[in-house]
């Protein structure tokens, strides 16, 4: 046998059973996305490197992006992040939108990392935004359509939990404690790095940073602080906006949330699940009130974030929510193909019940009744339709019930009424 050519690594196979999950998945960001009004949108795949230089960090432009120059040699990349081509649709037509906009979006991206679980090179992601209002509101309710999708898909406050924190507060309680504004990005990425490193090597790592001894201090009691957000005007009102949206249960104040996006300008938020087989974030982002202009737009606040279909998953099979038996057979009806005498008939029986609006596969071949029926089992089908030579010559057709084992003589003219009834568990002989 010769040998298969592998897939790369860190990406994935989806066989029908795995698109079943994604496409559930899919439809129930849609529905979380279209019942606060969001309107879907999908920008390109491939992006000039220039575009994520401008505010996504360095880390992510230098390290996790797949860049590649073209034949005119100019450097593109596999988008790693949507935010920046949303700014840039918004920025190209800004005069002629709506605002606010809602906007959502489900789609591939790609990050040059490695792969373990929780993470993979090339993953799918729902970003959803509200941009034009720089209102706490705004913000809350961002955080209300990510927690409407935990709770769609099963997810309680027990297993997932929405942390938030204000940059705007963290900027203000770093400068109370004496650090210059040309050391709080190196702070800010000490602060993300809290829960990733033993107490030793993280006060190391502070010490590093330039931070003395008192001001360290004083950094792990802010960080110890978990009402520290009733000194930020904007967290006040987000967290009464929480509780009139009814999910104050899944949201709380986190002082060590940062993220680590260098355009976030205000609140903050990342969904965390609360058990410790799963480390990695499960859905991240914040305000962001500058990046418009970055791109070359008029300034414009926004508010967002994005969740990778990889962790939620993980999550959701931890917590046993992903459905079980999901329907893989886009077909619940098989055609049956009696003998070589019937088969253009069988074929021309299928497309009449397609013309009623029925999804409907034909076996390719004439084959053993038995063999065509085992086969409509494996691929998930209700029902099973025979054409032979006696119900031709009766006008008839004989629809099999593939649970039941039940098999119906009927006429041809009322198939696919009799089918819909079957399928719906309407149908009495």
């Amino acid at each position: 046998m010769k040998k298969i050519i592998p897939s790369l690594t860190g990406t994935r196979d989806f066989y029908p059973q795995e698109m079943a999950v994604r496409s559930w998945l899919y439809q129930k960001v849609r529905q979380a996305s279209e019942s606060f009004g969001y309107q879907e949108y999908e920008g390109p795949c491939l992006e000039t490197i220039e575009l994520y230089a401008a505010k996504s960090g360095d880390e992510l432009v230098k390290e996790q992006s797949f860049v590649f120059p073209d034949r005119g040699g100019d450097l593109i990349a596999l988008r790693p992040e949507l935010t920046p081509t949303l700014v840039r649709m918004v920025a190209q037509k800004q005069r002629q939108l709506t605002y606010p906009l809602r906007w959502w979006s489900f789609g591939p991206f790609w990050r040059y990392e490695r792969p373990q679980r929780g993470r993979t090179r090339e993953f799918f992601q729902w970003n959803i935004d509200l941009i034009g209002i720089a209102t706490p509101e705004a913000d809350a309710e961002i955080v209300a359509v990510m927690a409407a999708l935990f709770k769609s898909l099963g997810l309680t406050p027990d297993e997932v939990a929405i942390s938030v924190n204000n940059r705007r507060l963290v900027d203000s309680e770093l400068a109370a404690l004496g650090i210059a504004p040309q050391q709080r990005a190196s702070v800010s990425r000490l602060i993300d790095r809290k829960d990733k490193l033993n107490p030793d090597a993280w006060d190391e790592y502070a010490i590093e940073t330039g931070l003395t001894s008192k001001q360290l201090d004083s950094l792990k009691a802010m960080l110890d602080n978990q009402g520290l957000w009733e000194k930020s005007a904007e967290l006040v009102q987000f967290f009464a906006a929480i509780e009139a949206l009814g999910v104050q249960n899944y949201v709380r104040f986190n002082p060590q949330i940062i993220r680590g996006l260098d355009y976030y300008t205000g609140t903050v938020y990342e969904a965390q699940a609360l058990t410790p087989d799963i480390r990695r974030a499960v859905a991240g982002g914040g305000r962001y009130d500058n990046l418009m202009a970055d791109v070359g737009g008029d300034p414009l606040p926004g508010t967002g974030f994005a969740m990778g279909d990889v962790v939620i998953t993980l999550l959701l099979e931890k917590f046993g929510h992903i459905p079980q038996g999901l329907d893989v057979s886009p077909a619940p009806v098989l055609v049956t193909i009696f003998d070589e005498a019937s088969l253009l008939e069988s074929f021309k029986l299928a497309a009449e019940l397609r013309q009623e609006g029925l999804q409907v596969a034909c076996y390719p071949a004439p084959a053993k009744l038995g063999k065509q029926f085992k086969y409509a089992d494996r691929i998930g089908a209700r029902l099973a339709v025979i054409l032979g030579p006696d119900e031709l010559s009766h006008g008839h057709v004989a629809v099999k019930d593939l649970k039941s084992r039940d098999q119906h003589n009927i006429p041809r003219g009322e198939a696919a009424k009799t089918i819909r009834e079957m399928l719906a568990g309407d149908y009495s002989p």
